[in-house]
Formats: C-alpha cells, structure tokens, sequence
C-alpha cells in the first residue's frame, strides 16, 4: 500500500499576463519506509512538487492521496493540519528560534498540538538523543555547531513522529564532514522505518537514496531505483 499516490498533478502561476506551467502531469507513488531523492536543476519543478505533496500548496488538477486521504482537495487550515500531524521538515537553513533552547525547539510543534507540558518535554528530550544532542539540549543554537543545529532541527521535525520526513537540501549549508555525518543519521533513521523524502540538486547527495526521481520541465524524466 502506498504512502504517497500522486496521479496527473499539474501546477500553474500567473505572472502577470503570462502562465507558468511549474508542473505538467506528474505521477508516481512512495511506499511507506522508502528513502528517496528527488532532483532536478533550478526550475524544474522539484520545489513545487515538494511543496505539494508536503501539504503546503495544492495542485491546480489532478489528485494527491497521503495514507490513503485525498489531500489535494482540502483548505489551508486543513492542510496545516495534516502537516502537523503526518509530516516532518529539515530545511537547508535551520529555521531555530534563536534565543531559545535546542529542548524549546523541538517542543514548539508539540505545543502546536495541544500536547502536555510534561509530554513536551520527554518527546523531545528523547528525540534529541536519538540525534546524539542529549549533552546540549540547553544550548542556544548560537553555542552549537552548524551540524548541531541540523540535529536540532531533525529533532524537531521527527518529535510528532510523521509519516514522512522531508528534507530539502539539509547539507548545502554544512562542510563536507558534518554533511556526511547528517547524511548518515538520515541512513540510522530509514533503518528505523522512517520515510524520507530528500530534495538535492547534488548527485552525491541523492546516490545516497535507494531511489532517484529525476524531474525536468515539470515532468519526471527518470524513476530509477538501485539494485
């Protein structure tokens, strides 16, 4: 059964007087527990398409189905909703919230959620040692590393525990080392069952996925899976 079953999504804008198609008819389905990567150069359509299946836009035709719910026809709020609920995202800048700790980081979705205060805290002490942060978790994010703060923000992404995590680019602001060290901690949580979504535009970054999505013009040129 798939996680994700997208079927014919197109995506226009308007600028101006002039239609852009973003994309033109995209099909495919991700089953629970895949690691994959979806690429493509600038334009091509992959943030578009993250942004659709991560329930942060709607698709001009066609549908979108998220554990088996037709999401492409809900409003914002609903949409927000599911997010919270079934979706974790890692940005390529760490979006943490300065003058707070790595602890009220991680706990901000759960208050979103109406979650306890005592829940808070222990979801999200134990998300941070699960990204090996448990020694920090009372550093502001300017007392921690750049890789530290990708922890941070993966620990926070994955304390709701969605279905799926996305992560869009999260090495480009890291040095080679601590990117492979991020990358690895994505491998330690798709070992765990965890659905991972990666955008890239690096090759060595998506080699590391068991599947490649390559989008070009708003379509998808090529779906390849490693042996």
């Amino acid at each position: 059964m798939n996680l994700i079953e997208a079927s014919n999504i197109t995506k226009d804008y308007s600028l101006g007087t002039q239609t852009v198609e973003a994309l033109r008819g995209v099909t495919f389905g991700i089953e629970q527990g895949e690691f994959i990567a979806i690429m493509g150069p600038s334009g091509s359509g992959k943030s578009t398409l993250m942004n659709i299946i991560g329930c942060l836009d709607s698709p001009t035709t066609g549908t979108y189905h998220l554990n088996q719910q037709e999401v492409s026809t809900l409003s914002g709020d609903e949409l927000a909703g599911i997010r919270n609920k079934e979706i974790g995202f890692v940005f390529q800048t760490f979006h943490l919230l300065a003058r707070n700790s790595a602890l009220d980081n991680v706990m901000l979705p759960l208050k979103y959620a109406g979650v306890s205060k005592a829940d808070q805290v222990n979801r999200a002490k134990d998300k941070l040692s699960q990204v090996g942060l448990e020694s920090r978790m009372n550093h502001q994010p300017s007392e921690l590393s750049g890789g530290q703060q990708q922890r941070v923000a993966i620990a926070r992404a994955l304390v709701n525990n969605p279905s799926i995590l996305f992560a869009d680019e999260p090495t480009g602001n890291l040095d080679s080392q601590t990117g492979h060290e991020v990358m690895q901690l994505f491998h330690n949580l798709h070992k765990q069952g965890q659905t991972i979504i990666l955008i890239t535009h690096e090759n060595e970054i998506a080699a590391e996925a068991q599947r490649t999505i390559y989008i070009k013009d708003g379509l998808i040129e090529s779906d390849t899976r490693k042996e």
